[in-house]
């Protein structure tokens, strides 16, 4: 038995990990005006949030379509896969699971079955990995979706954005909240647990930063922590100094958030992406 693992550009993960596991990952498109570009292929993150502040037009964001399924999922059924894992960004967030059931609906060629991560970024792309390694195993998928599901429970992310600004231009929050924000230069705070979305607002940069922390004192031990950010050196320096007694030694994976998601919440926003380690018996 051979399981494939599929997921999208959102997961975050490194090129390393996703060439490791042959992880196959299908793009989203970036919209800035008439030019589309594919995530991860087109245009670089530096580049992406470098522009994006002087963009003429908002970029907007689009889900692949069902063709591009298709393709990746009969070309792992032609390559000798036995069965497909497609992993993807939250049903909450984004339309890819619902493209990704209809796609698996009508593949004919290899069973696919669809997760909904219920996560973003690394919080998806750490799930992506679990399963890859499983699948990589040998494990069977019934063993790789309760893994996954177990690990859904104890999966966050959480991070501070530097301006509602972006979240007002990309229609993701009402303008009216959002003029509001920017007057009085609140400083919100999103988190993803579950599949439910949730935020805070802080009045200054240094308290959002001291917030982010307790959020992760608050997540207690951990199996596995990533800093996530949308293209902030100073900010993840930082982040990393100020919440050095809570994180493991050695390199911690430090990651750009995909464009796709850094065009509603903006340049400088910087969390964690956080396994929680499981309860002792």
């Amino acid at each position: 038995m051979t399981v494939r693992i599929v997921t999208d550009s959102t997961c975050d993960l490194p090129a390393e990990t996703i060439a490791r596991y042959a992880i196959q990952v299908i793009p989203l498109y970036i919209n800035v005006g008439k030019q589309s570009y594919l995530d991860g292929i087109d245009m670089t993150r530096e580049e992406f949030y470098t522009r994006l502040p002087t963009f003429p037009v908002h970029p907007t964001t689009a889900v692949p379509s069902l063709q591009k399924f298709h393709a990746i999922y009969n070309m792992l059924a032609d390559e000798g896969a036995t069965s497909v894992l497609s992993i993807h960004i939250s049903s909450a967030l984004s339309a890819m699971v619902n493209v990704a059931l209809k796609a698996a609906e009508e593949t004919t060629s290899i069973p696919v079955m669809v997760f909904d991560s219920q996560q973003l970024s690394l919080g998806t792309g750490f799930l992506v990995e679990t399963a890859a390694k499983l699948a990589a195993a040998g494990r069977p998928v019934v063993e790789i979706l309760a893994a996954l599901n177990a690990q859904i429970q104890r999966s966050r992310v959480f991070a501070a954005l530097d301006t509602l600004e972006f979240l007002r231009r990309s229609g993701r929050m009402n303008a009216f909240v959002a003029g509001i924000g920017s007057l009085l230069q609140l400083k919100p705070i999103l988190t993803m647990h579950n599949g439910k979305p949730g935020s805070e607002r802080v009045r200054t940069r240094e308290r959002a930063t001291q917030r982010v922390i307790e959020m992760l004192r608050e997540v207690g031990a951990q199996e596995r922590v990533a800093i996530v950010h949308t293209h902030t050196s100073d900010r993840v320096a930082e982040l990393r100094e100020r919440a050095a007694a809570l994180l493991p030694d050695g390199d911690i994976l430090t990651m750009d958030i995909t464009p796709v998601i850094g065009a509603h919440i903006g340049p400088d926003a910087v969390g964690f992406a956080v396994i929680s380690a499981p309860a002792q018996p």
